[in-house]
C-alpha cells in the first residue's frame, strides 16, 4: 500500500477534526459543508466549521439564551436580522469560547462575515431561508499594512546578513551554537529557499526529496486547494540544495521510508513551528525590531521580484497569486527607491 504524502495526511487530520466539532453543532452544518465539498478543500472546510463554532457559540449565548447550540434551527436562523450579525461582529472584539478569551482583529471579522454569506447563501439557495442577512452587514475596514521584509540598498543589506548569520552561527547563544554544525545546511536551505523562490511554509514543509530536480533547477510545490505548481530557482539556490541534499542523503540516522526533504532533531518531517522559531532565531541577530517571519521573507521575495523585473504579473505567478489584484495590494506601491526615482521624474522649472 503507497504510504500516504504529507498533504494527503493533513487533509485527512482536517477532515477528523471537522468531524469531531460537527458533533457539537447543529445537524444542518453539515449539510453546508457536503454542498461546498467540490469546490473547496478540507482546510478551508476546517476554518468554516471553526467560524460557525463562534458563531453558533454567540447565538446560544447572547441571542437564543437558554437554548443549546445543537437545538438552534433553520427557523431560528432566519429570524435573525442584520443588527444581529452587527452585534454578533461587535461581540468578536472579546470573547470566550471553550474557556478561552479570543479577540478577532478587522481580518478576523472579515473572514467570519465572510463565512456567514457563504453559509445563508447555500440555504438561501436552498429555499430554507428567506433572505442572506449578511449581505446587508459591510465588510469591516481592513487597513492596510505596511510591508515588513528584510532590506537590501546601498545602506543595508539585511538578506546578506541572515545568510551570513545562518552560515556562520554568529550571534547564536551557546546552546544554539552547540546545534548549529549539524543543522547549518539545512537552515540555510530552508532560508534560502525562501528569499530564492518566495515559497509559503505549507509549501516548504510538504516538500518531498522527489520534489527536488537539481539538474533543471526546478521543484515541485502543492499550493492551496491542492494544485501542483513547477518553480524555479537560481544557480545560488542550486548550490546551497545540493550541498543539503548530499548531507542528507549520507545521514545514516534519517529513516530510508522517510520522505520529507527537511527533517527534525528527530529526524522526522520538520513542523510548521520549527520553521516559524528557526526563521526567528536568525531574524532576531539581524534585525531585532522587525518581526520577520517566513511570510516575511517571502514577501522579500516578492519585493525583490518586482524591484527587478516591474511585472507584477511575473510575481503574482510566482507566488502562486489566483487574484492579480492581491499582488498588487502587496507590492505595487512597495519600495521607497521606487517613489524617490518617481519624484525625481517631475521637472518644475524648465531652463
Amino acid at each position: 500500500m503507497k504510504e500516504r504524502s504529507y498533504f494527503e495526511k493533513r487533509e485527512i487530520n482536517c477532515i477528523d477534526r471537522i468531524n469531531q466539532i460537527l458533533k457539537t453543532m447543529p445537524y444542518y452544518v453539515e449539510d453546508f459543508l457536503i454542498g461546498v465539498e467540490n469546490r473547496t478543500s478540507p482546510l478551508s472546510r476546517l476554518n468554516y466549521v471553526y467560524d460557525l463554532r463562534v458563531f453558533f457559540d454567540f447565538l446560544s449565548k447572547k441571542v437564543f439564551r437558554g437554548k443549546k447550540i445543537e437545538e438552534i434551527s433553520l427557523k431560528d436562523i432566519d429570524l435573525l436580522e442584520s443588527s444581529d450579525i452587527e452585534y454578533f461582529l461587535s461581540y468578536l472584539n472579546h470573547y470566550t469560547i471553550n474557556g478561552k478569551e479570543e479577540k478577532c482583529s478587522a481580518t478576523g471579522k472579515a473572514r467570519k462575515l465572510s463565512t456567514l454569506r457563504s453559509f445563508y447563501k447555500y440555504f438561501y439557495n436552498k429555499n430554507a431561508l428567506t433572505s442572506n442577512v449578511p449581505t446587508k452587514v459591510e465588510m469591516p475596514k481592513i487597513h492596510e499594512k505596511e510591508i515588513i521584509r528584510l532590506d537590501s540598498n546601498e545602506k543595508v543589506d539585511e538578506i546578506s546578513d541572515i545568510l551570513y548569520a545562518v552560515e556562520s552561527g554568529s550571534g547564536l547563544t551557546k546552546r544554539q551554537f552547540s546545534y548549529h554544525n549539524s543543522l547549518k545546511l539545512r537552515d540555510t536551505a530552508i532560508i534560502t529557499l525562501f528569499l530564492g523562490t518566495g515559497i509559503r511554509i505549507s509549501e516548504l514543509v510538504g516538500l518531498d526529496c522527489s520534489d527536488i530536480d537539481i539538474n533543471t533547477n526546478s521543484f515541485i510545490v502543492t499550493r492551496k486547494g491542492g494544485n501542483r505548481a513547477v518553480l524555479f530557482f537560481n544557480d545560488e539556490v542550486k548550490s546551497v540544495l545540493a550541498d543539503y541534499l548530499d548531507q542528507r542523503t549520507n545521514n545514516r540516522e534519517i529513516p530510508d521510508n522517510e520522505r520529507a526533504l527537511f527533517t527534525s532533531l528527530q529526524n522526522k518531517r520538520i513542523s510548521t513551528r520549527a520553521v516559524q522559531e528557526l526563521v526567528k532565531k536568525y531574524a532576531l541577530i539581524v534585525t531585532p525590531l522587525k518581526k520577520i517571519s517566513p511570510h516575511k521573507l517571502r514577501s522579500t521575495f516578492g519585493t525583490n521580484l518586482y524591484r527587478e523585473t516591474g511585472d507584477i504579473y511575473a510575481v503574482a505567478d510566482c507566488l502562486g497569486h489566483k487574484d492579480v489584484n492581491t499582488t498588487k495590494r502587496h507590492y505595487a506601491a512597495i519600495t521607497e527607491d521606487v517613489r524617490k526615482k518617481a519624484s525625481q521624474s517631475i521637472t518644475l522649472h524648465k531652463k
